[in-house]
């Protein structure tokens, strides 16, 4: 199937590494054009030169933290500069720390609630004009399983990010007439860095050794492994293309059918 993004003009955040990195590794494949972002300008820097080498396609890099409203805003300035408009926008950040409820001060509510949510509103808010300017396009927010089922001892994931579903499910009918499509893509268990710091830290508080952790994870999946984030990616690459162009405002899953609700 020709997804039809040769040309196109592609954000994604936090894509030095894990999820977002493979997205923008897919749409390169793809044909499009892409910026990467996230904190590091070292590691961009490698990133970008590594996505180049590997797919023949064009990558820029801007260093940003999605915390940050200056930093965003600079970005997205950076954005017009390099592209004029944008045709596709992946919302994406780093996995806030773990706690439990009572364990977690005033202080990491508001940080979790400035990365995981708020970082979206504003990227998405920005980014609107320039999307218009295309003619209209794709967003899709990377979200977690937790929006179906939440993940022990990860309260700050688990409510900011019901919180992207219902700021994606609301967007879908206020953004469709400027043909705007988007979406929440939500991953499972994923081979990343950050599934396995989950493991390794829930070994380390249970004693059980992380082969045995991933094991006993790899058990409750049908598919009876974790998933890859090319696999993951791809999904992403179909919801960013012409070719879901009657999808918006749903909350897609990529867990290997980890999660059991309908």
């Amino acid at each position: 199937m020709d997804l039809n993004l040769k040309g196109k003009h592609a954000l994604v955040l936090a894509s030095s590494a894990g999820l977002g990195k493979a997205i923008a590794r897919q749409l390169l494949l793809e044909g499009a054009e892409v910026i990467i972002s996230s904190r590091s300008t070292q590691r961009l820097s490698e990133t970008a030169a590594e996505l180049a080498n590997g797919t023949g396609g064009k990558v820029f890099y801007f260093a940003a933290d999605v915390s940050k409203k200056s930093d965003l805003d600079a970005l997205i300035e950076f954005t017009r500069r390099k592209f004029a408009a944008l045709d596709i926008l992946v919302n994406n950040a780093g996995g806030p720390p773990g706690g439990d409820f009572l364990s977690l001060t005033d202080a990491d509510w508001q940080k979790a609630f400035e990365l995981n949510l708020l970082s979206y509103i504003r990227m998405i808010r920005s980014a609107v004009p320039l999307i218009e300017k295309a003619g209209g396009g794709h967003i899709v927010n990377i979200a977690s399983s937790s929006i179906k089922r939440p993940i022990d001892g990860l309260v700050l994931s688990n409510t900011f990010r019901l919180g992207i579903v219902g700021l994606t499910k609301t967007l879908a009918g206020e953004l469709a007439g400027k043909k705007i499509l988007i979406n929440t893509l939500a991953p499972g268990r994923i081979a990343t860095d950050r599934v396995a710091n989950l493991d390794q830290r829930k070994s380390e508080r249970s004693g059980i050794p992380v082969e045995e952790i991933r094991s006993r994870s790899e058990a409750q999946i049908p598919l009876g492994r974790y998933g890859t984030p090319d696999e993951f990616a791809r999904v992403a690459a179909f919801l960013l293309s012409d070719a879901s162009s009657y999808v918006t405002g749903s909350s897609v899953l990529v867990d290997g059918g980890l999660v059991r609700s309908i």
